[in-house]
This record gives structure tokens, C-alpha cells and sequence, in this order.
């Protein structure tokens, strides 16, 4: 009896054991995106996992409403999404933080109409189909340019469509236009003309960019796993600050890029080139995480509440917000 009692033990501490090391060899798992930015290039080179000492599981999404809902169930602990969608998150208080602004989204994201579908101005935009992934950056510029505009959604049909959906439909000739980013956005540009992107947008009051988040519980468990996840991601942005001319079409980084994307690499240093990626002074200033990024989730939750995208608002977002991670 002894023996089997002995033997049962073993079986299960060597079961444990299994478990516990599935579990940790599959502890982090990123969600990430197809957006153009420097720290694709460590990712494609493994330097996040030598860094940080341990396996990623990287998984490719479509959207940050995609992402969040993966953050939501514990199927990933970091990932990177847009203003808008961070603000739908945070509004619905999902237990996230956002410890880098990864973009400042100027001409990476546009609003593109096709060549032939009559549309010159914005008034043109009247009874076309215009599509967009919704509650994403892009969805949140193509409102805030109708705001702009005096025109909603009952005079321009808006359709919620993934980049590779709106792809696929602009060759059907299904859709007008499409507010998105690459690789769609290099594809449609092909065929059509840029009406106006998120820079301009921006300009208009209503600014968008993208962040790094982590689950809450993660970041408080592996506070050291969420600063290397930073510090590799901000090398990144210095390295491209510092030879930008050199990231050319046909250059390392850029042919890097545009296989982990899927994106055109010709269209890739003209992205680049239209967005700002914060080096780790400028994250550590009141504009971004020390308060601004704090403020501007706040005013875009007010706008999606307008268009009836949240429920509501809440008073005060800076615990959404951290600078902790990040060291100069």
C-alpha cells in the first residue's frame, strides 16, 4: 500500500512538473499588429525573447478590439492597440495598462476613395460606403473627419470591415472608400486617392495613436518582464531616430518589416517617415505618460460615447496609464 501511495506521489509531482513548465514556457503571450513601426525588427530577430530570457507566443491580430478581447480573457498579457480601442477597454474597466506610446499616428492611417467612384470633396461622401474596422483608430479618425465635416453616419454609409476584408472588397468594387492602415492601405492606394488622413484628423481635435498595454496582474507579477518588453521596444525607436535615412526600400530592416507584416516595402519608409515613435524621454513627459495620454483616453471615450460606442465615461483614466516600465 505504501509503495502505491509512493507511486501515485511521484506520478503526480511529475505531472506537476510537466504543467508547471507548459506553463511557464507559454507565460507570455503577445498580441500584436500589423501596423509599420521600428520594433518589428527585434521582434523578427528574437531580441525580445533573448532579452526578456523566455519563449514568446506571438499572435497576429487584426484589430485592437481583437486584441482587447484577448487581453480580456487571459489568452494574452501584452499586446498593442489603438487610442480608440484603449479607450473602450479602460471605459468598460478591463484590467489594463498602457506602458509605452508605441505611435503617434500621423499618415499611416487614411482615409482612401476609389478612382472613379465621383468622390472629389467631402460632400461627395454623401450615399457612399465607406469602411472601416470599427472601435479602431482609424473608425475613430473616419468619425471625427465627418464631425468635421457636418456630416454623420446617416448621410455616409460606414461598414465594419478587417484590413484583409477591405482588401478583398475594394477589389470587388463593394466599397467607396476605406479609412485603414497598411498593408490594406498600400493596396487600396493603388486604385485610389487619400481624402484625408489621421495627421490631418488630429489637426481637427480629434488625435489618435498607439500604446503597448499590459493585464494588470501580469505587470504587478513580472514587473521586470513589462520593463525589458520596454526597453527593447524603445531601442528600436532610437535606432530608427538615428538612421532613418538608411532604412531604405531595399534595406535590412525594411525587407524585415514587410515580411513580418505583409506589407509592401516600398510603401514602408514613407510610413515610417508618417509616424512619431517617442523615444523614452519624450514617454516620460507630461504630454504622454506623466498625464496627456492619460487625458487624451478621456476625450476619446467622450467622443465614442457621443457616437454610441461606450456606455460611459469615466471621471479620471490615469490609473490606465503608467510610466514605471520605462527607463531612459
Amino acid at each position: 500500500m505504501a509503495k502505491r501511495t509512493s507511486s501515485r506521489q511521484f506520478v503526480t509531482v511529475f505531472v506537476s512538473l510537466i504543467l508547471s513548465f507548459g506553463v511557464n514556457a507559454a507565460d507570455l503571450t503577445v498580441g500584436y499588429q500589423t501596423g509599420i513601426d521600428p520594433s518589428k525588427v527585434p521582434q523578427a530577430d528574437g531580441l525580445y525573447e533573448k532579452t526578456i530570457g523566455e519563449k514568446i507566443a506571438w499572435r497576429r491580430f487584426n484589430s485592437g478590439p481583437e486584441v482587447v478581447t484577448a487581453i480580456a480573457s487571459g489568452d494574452v498579457q501584452i499586446g498593442n492597440l489603438g487610442s480608440s480601442p484603449l479607450a473602450a477597454a479602460a471605459s468598460r474597466n478591463l484590467p489594463i495598462v498602457a506602458f509605452i506610446v508605441s505611435a503617434q499616428i500621423n499618415a499611416s492611417e487614411a482615409l482612401v476613395v476609389r478612382n472613379g467612384s465621383g468622390i472629389d470633396k467631402p460632400e461627395d461622401l454623401i450615399g457612399k460606403t465607406i469602411a472601416t474596422p470599427f472601435v479602431s483608430t482609424s473608425h475613430y479618425s473616419l468619425l471625427g473627419a465627418l464631425k468635421h465635416w457636418g456630416l454623420n453616419t446617416q448621410q455616409v454609409k460606414v461598414v465594419n470591415l478587417q484590413p484583409a476584408e477591405i482588401a478583398a472588397a475594394w477589389k470587388r468594387g463593394d466599397i467607396d472608400g476605406a479609412f485603414v492602415w497598411s498593408p490594406a492601405l498600400g493596396e487600396i492606394r493603388k486604385t485610389g486617392k487619400t481624402l484625408t488622413d489621421a495627421a490631418q484628423v488630429g489637426q481637427w481635435g480629434a488625435p489618435t495613436f498607439e500604446v503597448w498595454v499590459a493585464r494588470k496582474d501580469f505587470a504587478e507579477k513580472h514587473p521586470d518582464v513589462v520593463a525589458k518588453f520596454a526597453k527593447v521596444t524603445l531601442d528600436a525607436f532610437a535606432d530608427y531616430a538615428a538612421h532613418k535615412d538608411s532604412w531604405t526600400v531595399d534595406s535590412e530592416p525594411v525587407q524585415k518589416i514587410a515580411k513580418l507584416t505583409g506589407s509592401n516595402a516600398d510603401d514602408i519608409p514613407e510610413l515610417l517617415a508618417g509616424t512619431t515613435f517617442p523615444d523614452a524621454q519624450a514617454q516620460q513627459t507630461e504630454a504622454l505618460l506623466k498625464g496627456g495620454t492619460a487625458k487624451a483616453i478621456g476625450e476619446t471615450a467622450k467622443f465614442l460615447k457621443e457616437q454610441g460606442k461606450v456606455e460611459a465615461v469615466l471621471p479620471d483614466y490615469s490609473a490606465y496609464v503608467t510610466d514605471k516600465f520605462v527607463t531612459e
